[in-house]
């Protein structure tokens, strides 16, 4: 069967642009990735649509950076055949899941090197980008830098000292790290202990783009109704002052830098995955600047789990407005906190939590899953996920509650004449004029108001 043609902004109708946080390719998605993101996305996309607005919903696997290097080494492959592989598996989990995408894309396609590229020019253009050195450390064996996730070491941390800590983070207390920190490193390749060396890199200047920034949060916030911890989330980074911010990175999976002196560089992941949901729409249609470029007549819906926050409310736009063009800015930003797992935290890493392709060999329907997931989505604190839990409320919501009135509706309906109503429903004369049809009307009016009320925010 044919697809569809691609939607475009209609004039004088309502126009919405939802996206989803863009899923690392490199594993299978968890519950937590699912109900963070796509699922919660995807009933908004239902709702836009039950409500008659002209509305597409955008994701797809964000597929560049060192969590794919990384996962390649792992299995013995290149970066792409990983992103091929996983793609599929995302792609097959949110089938399942019935979640509803207009196009569910990838950030390794050619669309997105047009995109990325075209949008740094602008800023090079613009002034916005400078050049700094770095330190970072180099593996002689390997003859190369080493990204944060390809070093190993002990944690710096008083009191830690956990042997087998990332360059990015130590999963053991969880405090942020730079590779350089780390006691004894190693490379996570060839198990050597690398050496710092300097290296030139390309910085977005924040600071200088600040007035622009705060001006646009200070609007948006409040006319987008953010969230409080999307506010909060926000509020953390403007209040540690805004920094300089690297953009380029010494690997080979990426978007390739266009800069003669840079050209043996990848842009940095978070530089260029939300540029990713303008590639994905380009590759969904080639009349993709209606949708991007058309900030009076199209409204962008964003959703996210809170550690993507600042990406999305800080970066993205700054990186938007420093291109001085009239982009289609973020105006609401749906924000989940961590669904966790049992005693403790899903982790893709450790294979600990309910993964996408578990959830299918379940025998629970798809239906009752998405159910469970919203009614324990975790809005405004971190919520758990228990089989106890996920088992109560089903018998409890759905079983005895739903299921039994169901059940004793039909039941009644089908009993034979004078005990019921053999099977047809009867007619109902003056019932629209009946007392309890208009207490029940007023009732569930007022249960309809309040629904659209909470969906609009």
């Amino acid at each position: 069967m044919a697809s569809p043609p691609p939607k475009l902004p209609i004039p004088g109708r309502r126009n919405i642009l939802i996206t989803s946080a863009l899923p690392y390719v490199n594993n299978v998605p968890h519950l937590g990735n699912i109900i963070g993101c796509v699922l919660s996305a995807d009933v908004f996309a239902r709702y836009c649509r039950l409500r008659g607005y002209n509305a597409i919903y955008i994701c797809g696997t964000d597929e560049y950076g060192t969590a794919t290097e990384t996962k390649a080494l792992e299995e013995k492959c290149s970066p792409k055949e990983i992103c091929d592989k996983y793609h599929v598996i995302h792609d097959e989990v949110y089938k399942w899941f019935d979640i509803k995408f207009d196009k569910f894309g990838r950030t390794s396609a050619p669309e997105q090197t047009e995109v990325c590229q075209a949008i740094f020019h602008k800023l090079m253009e613009n002034k916005w980008l400078t050049e700094n050195t770095m330190q970072q450390l180099y593996c002689d064996t390997c003859e190369r830098f080493l990204a944060d996730r390809l070093v190993e070491g002990k944690c710096p941390t008083e009191g830690c000292n956990y042997e087998a800590a990332r360059g990015d983070q130590c999963e053991n207390c969880s405090k942020l790290l730079n590779p350089t920190e780390l006691i004894d490193p190693k490379c996570k390749v060839c198990k050597n202990a690398p050496r710092i060396r300097d290296t030139d890199h390309l910085f977005l200047e924040l600071p200088l783009l600040s007035d622009k920034l705060v001006n646009y949060i200070n609007n948006t916030s409040v006319a987008g109704m953010w969230s409080q911890n999307a506010i909060q989330a926000t509020n953390a980074w403007l209040k540690e002052g805004l920094k300089q911010r690297c953009i380029t990175r010494d690997l080979k999976w990426g978007v390739p830098v266009p800069h003669e002196k840079y050209k043996d560089k990848v842009f940095y992941v978070w530089f260029d995955a939300p540029i990713g949901y303008i590639s994905i729409t380009a590759s969904y249609t080639p009349d993709w600047e209606k949708w991007w470029k058309d900030p009076d007549n199209v409204e962008l819906f964003q959703f996210m789990g809170k550690d993507n926050v600042p990406f999305h409310t800080v970066m993205f736009p700054s990186t938007l407005l420093g291109t001085g063009e009239n982009w289609t800015m973020m105006k609401t930003i749906s924000v989940t906190e961590y669904l966790n797992y049992e005693a403790g935290k899903f982790s893709k890493s450790h294979g600990i939590g309910v993964f996408g392709n578990d959830a299918k060999v379940t025998n629970i329907p798809s239906e009752v899953w998405r159910y469970y997931l919203l009614m324990n989505r975790p809005e405004v604190s971190d919520t758990l996920f228990t089989w106890a839990d996920l088992q109560a409320k089903l018998n409890s919501e759905l079983l005895n509650n739903l299921g039994n009135f169901i059940n004793r509706v039909l039941s009644f309906v089908a009993k034979p004449a004078g005990a019921g109503y053999d099977s047809i429903i009867p007619d109902a004369p003056n019932a629209e004029s009946h007392t309890l049809t208009n207490a029940l009307a007023e009732k569930t009016n007022k249960w309809v108001e309040q629904y659209l009320e909470a969906m609009e925010k």
